[in-house]
């Protein structure tokens, strides 16, 4: 009940993502029945619609990233001060956000079975004689548990990476080897008073600061950087170290196009077919490899991208951008990453089914655009979660006089930047992708 209400009463931009969400799982669970009818009407085909079931993979994938992304940025299930004391601790709010998620899911899957039983002309109808008529299994007796089975796979995925994403966790810092700020008998550390007045000295500059107009008050972002620090710090975010992930998808990325070559040369089948699904499945685990090379490698590019924003005597706006860059790299990177990923494979996809080649299918296009959907749906998301959490430090760059048009300007330079160097990367890739499957 808590959920739905939290649904009815949530914003425009909040019911719009539950809205995307909605949709992507209709299209996901319309595919995996499409899936089973193909099943159906080619049983004596079966490795066929397997690989059909595991081209779905990638459009379930994207769905259920772009579902954390949505649950993460819900202000409703955000925890506050003051939720505990009624009983709406950080569990009980991961309870909600996932049921939110999967009532979203749910909806979407039956929306799937509706379409997919009409256009089977099992609700009243003449069955449909469009393109690919057999994926449908018309005339065919459909076993409903199958398919409720394959229907629950999206609502069930999604909210349990909900659920493992926004778990609760300690944010007690783990006690030293060396001994430093290990508590004593009475339960204290060494320097705990200091502590206490600091952290006071934080609450009430937070209390003091500016709120917005609904009357909430955001939690301040943890990943920002620490707390302490030099003066520049107060202003913007302080940068971390560089993410540790830029060699593994170097390496992942390696490996996805070294499959590809090695299918191209082994295939006894044409690699271009009139199907999607019908090419040989190495192909679809270098191009699985490819696109987790490049997820794993978004942080380090994005990390990258600010370090070079920051070189060569930079300026108040060069430095800004920049250091919000390194701080955000492992935020808004992995999502980068995937973008970058979907761009590539899209890249590919038009090589390969040029004007020379095999028709693409309408049941490929509306996994490509899912896939699509999802990742650019999620990228922007994350980009609003991260302006939410600099809302206190852009707050305080205001207070001390900085020019909304810098900001706006940084902002900008950001996307440029990513642009710029993202935009070469992705287009290098999906041509190496594309080069041993042309051949």
């Amino acid at each position: 009940m808590l959920a739905l209400r939290l649904t009815r009463g949530a914003r425009l931009a909040v019911r719009l993502r539950r809205l995307l969400l909605t949709t992507a799982s209709a299209g996901t669970g319309f595919l995996l029945l499409c899936s089973l009818g193909h099943a159906l009407s080619h049983p004596g085909a079966p490795g066929a619609s397997a690989l059909r079931l595991a081209w779905c993979a990638a459009p379930l994938a994207a769905t259920v990233h772009f579902a954390v992304a949505a649950a993460r940025t819900d202000p409703a299930t955000r925890p506050r001060p003051g939720l505990s004391a009624i009983g709406l601790g950080p569990g009980r709010l991961m309870a909600v956000s996932a049921t939110v998620t999967a009532l979203a899911c749910t909806l979407g899957s039956l929306l799937a079975l509706l379409l997919f039983l009409h256009l089977r002309g099992d609700l009243g109808g003449p069955p449909f004689a469009g393109p690919a008529p057999d994926v449908l299994a018309a005339g065919r007796p459909l076993p409903l548990p199958a398919a409720l089975t394959l229907l629950t796979v999206v609502p069930a995925s999604a909210s349990l990476a909900v659920a493992l994403v926004l778990r609760p966790r300690d944010p007690r810092p783990a006690a030293s080897p060396g001994g430093a700020g290990r508590p004593d008998a009475a339960g204290e550390t060494a320097g705990a008073p200091t502590r206490s007045r600091a952290r006071a000295g934080d609450t009430e500059r937070r209390a003091a600061a500016p709120q917005p107009a609904d009357g909430r008050r955001d939690l301040p972002d943890t990943a920002a950087g620490p707390a302490s620090g030099p003066p520049f710090a107060s202003g913007p975010p302080f940068p971390r170290g560089a993410p540790a992930s830029l060699p593994w998808g170097v390496a992942v990325l390696a490996a996805g196009l070294a499959v590809e070559t090695y299918t191209s040369r082994t295939a006894t089948a044409p690699v271009l077919t009139a199907d999607p699904a019908g090419g040989p499945a190495g192909v679809l685990v270098g191009w699985a490899l490819t696109a987790l090379g490049l997820a794993l490698a978004g942080p380090g590019l994005t990390h990258l991208c600010g370090r070079l924003l920051q070189s060569v005597r930079p300026g108040a706006l060069r430095l800004l951008a920049g250091r919000v860059l390194m701080a955000e790299a492992t935020r808004i990177g992995r999502p980068l990453g995937i973008v970058c990923a979907v761009g590539s494979a899209a890249y590919a996809t038009a090589v390969l089914y040029g004007a020379d080649g095999p028709f693409f299918g309408p049941l490929g296009a509306l996994g490509a655009l899912l896939v699509a959907g999802c990742a650019l749906a999620t990228l922007l998301t994350t980009a609003a979660e991260t302006g939410h959490a600099r809302a206190e430090i852009t707050a305080a760059l205001v207070r001390l006089g900085a020019p909304a048009a810098v900001l706006r300007g940084a902002a900008a330079l950001r996307a440029a930047a990513l642009l710029a160097l993202c935009g070469p990367v992705t287009l290098l890739v999906a041509e190496l992708a594309a080069l041993p499957l042309t051949r």
